[in-house]
C-alpha cells in the first residue's frame, strides 16, 4: 500500500483475514478471485486502450492463487516483465504502472509437510510454482501460517479508531518517494545478496519506515532500524529458500546477512521455518557460538554441544550452567590457559585477561558432561574477544591439553557419523585423527566436508568467518 510496485506472496491456513484487507481496508486495492484473468483487464486492452488494473490501482491482488490462470499463454510472461521493471508492452506502446502484484492462497497440508514434500510456493499455479525467475521478482514472502485466525473477541476492538478510508489515503500519499536512504553509509548487505535481493530487501525496509515512521525528519535510531532490516532480510530469504529448492545448483548461496554501522558485527539472518536447535545449519553462528562434539567416554558416545560465550567488563570466565558438570569445567580451564598463554598468536593486542566470558554448555544428546571439548571452547573464546563469526555448518572437534597440544581423538569414526546424522558440512578434527578414519565409509565422505588442523592456532583460524 505504501511502496509503489511491491509484489508479495502470502500463503497460509485459512481464517487470517489475507483477503479482507485487500478487499475491504482500501479503495486503491483490488481483490481478484480465483479463476481466469484477462490480460486486457490486467494490464490494457488492445482495442479500446483502456488501461488495466495495475495502471488503476496501488495494489492488485489475487486470492486464492492456486486457481489463477490468464486466458493468453504470454499471460504469465507478460506479468513477470511487469513485476520486474514496472512496465509492459501491447503493440508498439510501452507502458509503465505503479501498481504491485500480491498473490494470497491457501496451505492444505502443514509447513512442515509441505518442505518435505516440495517447497513453499508449491501453492503457486503450475506456470509459476518451479519458475525461480517468477520468483525472482517476489520481494517478500509473508510467513502466513505465523498469523492468528481472526476472532471478534481477540483482535476487533470496540473503541475509537481510524476510518478506513483516511487510513488508505495516508497509505497512498506515502508511495511517492522512497525512504532507503535511511540505510546509506549504516547498514551494509553481505555477499550473498544479488542485485534483485537488495533491490527487493530495500523496498520492504523503505515500506516498513514509512509506516513506523511516517516523517522523513524522524531520526531512527539503531536498535528501531535493526528489527525492521531483520524482517525485510527474512522475507526475502524465504523466497531464495524456495528457489534453493527448484535449483539448488544456482541459487546455494542464500546465507542472508547485514552488518550495522562501519564498525559493526555481521549478523546472519534465517527463516524461522528452516531453523532448528537441534541441527547444524550452514549459516554462519554470531561471535562466541560454536557447535562441538565429545567423544564421549567409557560409558557414553559421542554427543552434540553447542557452546555459547559473550564477554564484558571484568576478568576471568564464568561458567552459567548449575550444576556444572566437573568433566565441562576442566574443558573451560584448558581452553582459558590456552587462550592466556597464546594472547598475542590468537587474538593480537586484545588483553583476555582484562574482560570476563561468561559461558554456557547446552547439550543436544543425552550425554552432558561437556568432556573432552577443551579446543571448540578455546575457538568460542576467541570468537568472542575479536568479534568473528564461527563457520556456518562447522563442527569442532578436539580436547587440549596444558602444553597447548591437541589430545588424540577417541572414536573419530563415531564422531564423523555423529557429524552427518546432525547434518554439519564441515568436520573440524586434529591432523592425528586423519588414520583413523580410513575406516569411515565411502558414501560418508561424499556427505560432509572432514578439515584437519595441525595446532590450536591453525584450528582456530580455520573455525572462524573470515
Amino acid at each position: 500500500f505504501v511502496e509503489r510496485n511491491y509484489n508479495l506472496v502470502e500463503l497460509g491456513p485459512r481464517g487470517t483475514g489475507k483477503s479482507h484487507l485487500f478487499q475491504q481496508i482500501s479503495p486503491y486495492s483490488h481483490l481478484i478471485s480465483g479463476g481466469k484473468a484477462t490480460v486486457a483487464k490486467m494490464f490494457v486492452n488492445n482495442a479500446s486502450g483502456q488501461r488495466g488494473l495495475v495502471c488503476q490501482y496501488d495494489v492488485v491482488c489475487f486470492d486464492e492463487i492456486s486457481g489463477v490462470s490468464f486466458d493468453q499463454k504470454d499471460g504469465v510472461n507478460i506479468m513477470k516483465g511487469y513485476m520486474a521493471s514496472g512496465e509492459f508492452s501491447r503493440g508498439k506502446e510501452s507502458i509503465r504502472a505503479e501498481g504491485g502484484i500480491v498473490m494470497v492462497g491457501n496451505f492444505d497440508v502443514d509447513v512442515e509437510q509441505l518442505q518435505r514434500i516440495g517447497h513453499l510456493l508449491s501453492t503457486l499455479p503450475a506456470e509459476m510454482r518451479d519458475d525461480t525467475a517468477f520468483h525472482d521478482r517476489i520481494h517478500a514472502y509473508v510467513p502466513g501460517w505465523d498469523f492468528p485466525k481472526l476472532k471478534a473477541s481477540d483482535h476487533l476492538t470496540d473503541h475509537f479508531g481510524l476510518v478506513s478510508d483516511f487510513l488508505s489515503e495516508c497509505w497512498t500519499r506515502l508511495r511517492t518517494g522512497s525512504r532507503v536512504s535511511v540505510l546509506q553509509n549504516r547498514v551494509f548487505f553481505g555477499g550473498a545478496l544479488s542485485g534483485r535481493d537488495i533491490e527487493a530487501v530495500n523496498k520492504t525496509i523503505s515500506g516498513l519506515v514509512k509506516l513506523l515512521f511516517p516523517d522523513p525528519s524522524q531520526p531512527i535510531p539503531d536498535d528501531e532500524l535493526e528489527p525492521i532490516i531483520r524482517v525485510a532480510l527474512e522475507a526475502r530469504r524465504r523466497v531464495k529458500e524456495q528457489q534453493k529448492r527448484c535449483l539448488r545448483s544456482e541459487f546455494r548461496n542464500t546465507h542472508f546477512s547485514y552488518t550495522l554501522g562501519v564498525e559493526g558485527v555481521e549478523q546472519f539472518v534465517s527463516t524461522p521455518e528452516l531453523h532448528s536447535d537441534e541441527v547444524i545449519e550452514g549459516d554462519p553462528l554470531p561471535p562466541g557460538q560454536v557447535w562441538a562434539i565429545s567423544p564421549g567416554g567409557p560409558e557414553s558416545s559421542a554427543s552434540l554441544y553447542r557452546i555459547e560465550v559473550t564477554v564484558g567488563p571484568g576478568s576471568g570466565v564464568r561458567i552459567l550452567n548449575h550444576p556444572v558438570p566437573p568433566a565441562f569445567r576442566e574443558s573451560v580451564r584448558m581452553g582459558e590457559q590456552n587462550l592466556y598463554s597464546r594472547a598475542k598468536e590468537l587474538v593480537g593486542s586484545r588483553d583476555p585477561r582484562g574482560h570476563e566470558f561468561s559461558i554456557q554448555l547446552r547439550s543436544m544428546d543425552n550425554d552432558r558432561s561437556g568432556a573432552g571439548i577443551g579446543f571448540a571452547t578455546l575457538v568460542a573464546l576467541v570468537g568472542a574477544l575479536i568479534e568473528r563469526n564461527t563457520r556456518g555448518g562447522a563442527v569442532i572437534v578436539g580436547s587440549l591439553n596444558l602444553g597447548g597440544s591437541v589430545d588424540m581423538v577417541a572414536n573419530p569414526v563415531a564422531i564423523a557419523e555423529l557429524a552427518v546424522e546432525k547434518q554439519a558440512k564441515v568436520l573440524l578434527m586434529p591432523v592425528s585423527a586423519r588414520r583413523a578414519l580410513n575406516d569411515l565409509p565411502d558414501e560418508m565422505w561424499t556427505r560432509i566436508s572432514i578439515e584437519f588442523y595441525s595446532d590450536p592456532a591453525d584450528g582456530v583460524f580455520k573455525s572462524l568467518d573470515e
